[in-house]
């Protein structure tokens, strides 16, 4: 069975709101992640499945939010068994609900890389059920230790309901996963924005020339408003003038929450040409500002495409322009709004002759929606 390199991008994980300890924080002055690049197996496409929406770790005090997580599992176990990429490298256990949205990865040895959304680090929200007669149920803590369960003193000391900030979360993620994961704390300067990352994807030849690059910009929401900010444009000017300043190299775009460039583009009812897609259920739920990010990335022929995931009803990819095409991913989670067939957005980059193309894989192993996204071909 023919495999292929391989990364992992996981967006929106909803990681426990209920937190049972601090991290100490330790932040470096540059940016922080576990690998520099990844690099094309020789004599194969290089894949990246985007697993969106997964929103693990909801109501887990109910029979409805185990079982959830349990299905998203399983959508995503099913595409990667599907599309079979293929690493070699060991990575040691994470805990409770990350243990859980990463064990597919992991158990198949696949990199990956997370990138936040509007509900990551969002606060804890009291359910207002949990102030009736019946009054707080038991409460499986997410703990390293995996030991605390709300019900004595003790172990309601030990549990917190504070949320968890995204440096923890990333934090967390590194330390426990460094060996697969690269993922990156992204520079100070940008915060409240932690994911904001690049990671080159080299040739298989063995000349570490560059075939693309992969930007991954943190689009708020949670704990604070979904925006990209001025700051993370002025940073991704920088990077991508450094790292690619004659266009030379093919860039994709990741973020969370779309654009509203995604506005304009959107199919009116049905998806017809140009766009590709098969589902187009709701209106897009935008941003409140990109401060002018749109049209850095329409002035720069190197970017071949940006990709998107908070819609859960959307899974259509539109060109913008005739410069760039706009992708949604397709829901995988089976937590959050919506009850639309599962699947993952998957991108193959080819490099002879060189061509990035997208398609969907359902859960129940189906493939839909493919198109190429080098225009210029």
């Amino acid at each position: 069975m023919k495999t292929s390199s391989s990364l992992l991008i996981f967006t929106v994980l909803s990681l426990p709101l209920i937190s049972a300890e601090e991290w100490e924080l330790s932040i470096p002055s540059t940016a922080t992640a576990a690998r520099s690049s990844l690099r094309v197996r020789e004599g194969s496409p290089f894949k990246i499945a985007i697993f969106a929406d997964l929103h693990f770790g909801e109501d887990t005090w109910t029979d409805w939010g185990p079982r959830q997580d349990a299905n998203s599992v399983n959508v995503m176990s099913t595409v990667l068994d599907a599309e079979t990429p293929a690493n070699n490298i060991a990575v040691h256990n994470a805990s409770l609900f990350w243990d859980k949205a990463i064990s597919p990865t992991r158990d198949r040895n696949i990199p990956w890389t997370s990138l936040f959304g509007n509900h990551d680090d969002a606060s804890f929200v009291w359910p207002l059920d949990w102030f009736s007669s019946s009054g707080v149920p038991p409460i499986l803590c997410p703990s390293v230790s995996n030991s605390s369960f709300f019900g004595d003193d003790d172990d309601y000391d030990g549990c917190g309901f504070r949320g968890t900030t995204r440096v923890e979360l990333i934090q967390e993620e590194l330390k426990a996963s460094s060996a697969l994961s690269y993922s990156a704390i992204g520079p100070k300067e940008l915060w409240p924005s932690v994911t904001n990352y690049v990671i080159p994807v080299v040739s298989s030849d063995g000349s570490k020339r560059v075939v693309a690059l992969l930007y991954f910009l943190d689009s708020g929401g949670g704990s604070y408003p979904e925006v990209i900010s001025n700051a993370q444009v002025e940073w991704f000017k920088t990077k991508s003038n450094t790292l690619n300043p004659d266009l030379s190299i093919p860039e994709l775009i990741f973020w969370h929450i779309p654009s509203k460039a995604y506005k304009k583009v959107a199919p009116r009812l049905w998806i017809t040409r140009p766009c590709v897609g098969s589902i187009n259920k709701e209106r897009v739920a935008a941003q409140e500002a990109e401060n002018g990010m749109m049209r850095v990335l329409e002035n720069r022929s190197s970017v071949k495409a940006v990709f998107v995931g908070h819609n859960h009803g959307l899974d259509w990819c539109c060109p913008y322009k005739d410069k760039l095409w706009l992708c949604f991913a397709r829901h995988t989670g089976y937590g959050g709004y919506g009850n639309w067939p599962r699947g993952s957005r998957i991108l193959e980059i080819s490099e002879v002759p060189f061509r990035i193309k997208s398609w969907i894989r359902m859960e129940d192993g189906t493939v839909h929606s493919e198109v190429n996204l080098t225009c210029d071909d």
